[in-house]
């Protein structure tokens, strides 16, 4: 389409928000889909509308060629070609044109005459419905109405009843077809509005009640349930729905059901807990006043008493290890760990001294070298190693046919930026029934008489670290555990050796 004479009337651009201002979103899911809802109706709207003015535009013109065609055969049905003034005018009138041409073989040829009765015709822009683009197709109708007031149009069509001619071309003015595309446009506009409303209205109603009151059900139920979880009214009431509403309804009642039983169980742990604390730091009370009344009793030097003494000295220390496991365990959360480079094997020694492994029993083997250094809090890592070590040692001299002899090794492997420390022993291994809850308090002792604490504070510890502790194999040859550690720091320097001091010289 070619751009018409008079220039089009420039739109003033409207103020847009200031740099520091956000749109308004609303907070609720309900706003937040009506919103969205109006919105998406009136972009289909406004999608809709430009096609249809278009269309309705290039029909209109379409039925004014038509006439116009019409009329000029009447025009040439003339033996001597010669058609009045007033018929001429007459067959105008009623086509609504104002000049039809054709042009045939290359020549253009006036088949009604232009301008009659002094009619002044201002030069028109151009339609040209032969070929259009679907840019100029669209823009078509906004064109025509902002035309300027008395503008004429030019529009060439291919001919229908004119076989001989190329083209058919007529001029009008535009004022006819801009009042109609008006009036259409109100029409189309006013049948959008009630039908996008309306479409609106059923989506937004349906969407509202599938998912947004569900979702504020179940919001609601969890915040009861937050507020106060042992109300029996703040539980999820589950519908029969199959979909993922219904699931996530399903879903939400067992979490509901497992926490209220969690917070249960832990109101009861923390009741009993604070009892055992009690009777616990009585307990470690009295068996401190048993151990200062066995130690009198070694000092009689009587040997039936020498020889029960150490029976009684062993339950007297389990006694209290097992006093002292609890009260450790029983803390709410074990302090954050103070991580820093420190040498493994001394580390290693010292657990091992702590442990009770000595060279002519259960030995201590490893061939880490002194200047391994791993990432870990010390007291911690020491607690670690010596429960780890502790339970190596007991566990083979528990085994009747070893003798009270075996050995521990220790080694250190780096991987991916960590630590690994694997720690290989000789004895029996874990029994079966024990290997499923070994990390367990209370239900992963191995060994008759044990609280099961020293293998789940160890774990807890070494997760602290950032790493963990597992049980990588076991049977008849032995156990092996694996230690790992955030971190593989760099091996620590040699000392460098002192310089000898040059001998003092003897004074003559």
């Amino acid at each position: 389409m070619a751009e018409p004479v008079t220039p089009s009337e420039t739109e003033t651009p409207r103020p847009g928000p200031g740099p520091g201002r956000r749109f308004p979103w609303p907070g609720g899911l309900s706003a937040r889909l009506l919103l969205l809802t109006v919105l998406f109706v009136a972009i289909a709207g406004a999608v809709i509308l430009p096609p249809a003015l278009a269309a309705f535009e290039e029909q209109w013109l379409l039925d004014r060629v038509r006439a116009a065609e019409l009329a000029s055969t009447i025009a040439d049905a003339d033996p001597e070609r010669r058609v009045t003034e007033q018929v001429s005018q007459q067959l105008l009138d009623q086509a609504g044109v104002v000049i039809v041409a054709l042009e045939v073989d290359g020549a253009r040829r006036l088949v009604l005459p232009a301008e009659p009765r002094g009619l002044k015709i201002k030069p028109p822009y151009l339609v040209d419905l032969r070929r259009q683009n679907p840019g100029s197709w669209l823009a078509a109708p906004f064109f025509t109405l902002k035309s300027a007031p008395g503008s004429m149009v030019r529009v060439m069509a291919e001919p229908r009843f004119r076989q001989e001619a190329e083209f058919v071309e007529i001029v009008l003015p535009d004022a006819p077809l801009k009042a109609q595309l008006i009036g259409y446009f109100g029409r189309l506009a006013a049948v959008t509005v009630f039908v996008a409303a309306l479409a609106g209205g059923l989506i937004y109603l349906s969407l509202n009640f599938l998912l947004v009151r569900p979702m504020q059900r179940i919001t609601q139920a969890m915040e009861r349930f937050r507020a106060e979880p042992e109300d029996p009214a703040a539980r999820v009431v589950v519908s029969r729905r199959r979909d993922e509403i219904g699931r996530a309804e399903r879903e939400l009642d067992l979490m509901q059901s497992d926490l209220l039983a969690a917070l249960q169980a832990k109101a009861r742990l923390a009741a009993l807990g604070e009892a055992v604390a009690k009777i616990n730091h009585d307990l470690r009370n009295m068996l401190t006043s048993a151990q200062m009344a066995s130690d009198r009793l070694a000092a009689l030097g009587d040997p039936k008493v020498a020889q029960a003494l150490p029976r009684l000295e062993r339950a007297l220390d389990r006694a209290i290890t097992l006093a002292t496991d609890v009260m450790a365990y029983g803390k709410t959360k074990e302090p954050a760990p103070v991580v820093r480079p420190i040498p493994l094997r001394s580390a290693l020694d010292m657990a091992a001294e702590d442990s009770g492994l000595l060279p002519t029993g259960v030995a201590l083997e490893t061939v880490i070298d002194a200047r391994e250094q791993v990432q870990a809090d010390p007291d911690q890592l020491h607690r670690i190693l010596t429960n780890l070590l502790r339970n190596a040692r007991e566990a083979i001299e528990g085994a009747p046919d070893r003798g009270g002899k075996g050995k521990v090794f220790v080694e250190l492997r780096r991987a991916d930026g960590m630590s690994v420390l694997r720690l290989s022993d000789d004895g029996p291994g874990v029994p079966e029934r024990a290997r499923n809850n070994l990390f367990q308090p209370f239900v992963g002792s191995v060994r008759r008489g044990g609280t099961g604490l020293g293998l789940a504070i160890a774990r807890e510890l070494a997760q602290g670290h950032g790493g963990d502790l597992a049980l990588v194999e076991t049977g008849p040859g032995g156990s092996v555990f694996d230690l790992t550690l955030a971190g593989a720091p760099e091996p620590a320097p040699e000392a460098p050796a002192e310089p000898v001091k040059p001998k003092a010289k003897s004074k003559p």
